[in-house]
């Protein structure tokens, strides 16, 4: 059985998260900008530890598991 948990996880969050798709954190004129498609050096930045974050806590505390045969 191979475990696929962990990719969907790290697919669906790097699309949600890529700068500028849904948000962009910090924004060119304002901290927060929505639906721009536009990203910064600083807002990868942000988004990368965003990510780092959120694959931690969905891998080591909330173990998700997805097995397919």
């Amino acid at each position: 059985m191979s475990d696929w948990g962990p990719v969907f996880v790290a697919v669906i969050l790097f699309v949600l998260l890529s700068p500028g798709l849904l948000v962009q954190i910090p924004g060119k004129h304002r901290f927060v900008e929505f639906g721009n498609f536009q990203t910064s050096a600083p807002s990868i930045f942000v988004h990368a530890l965003i990510f780092f974050g959120l694959v931690a806590v969905f891998f080591i505390v909330v173990h998700v598991h997805i097995y397919l045969d």
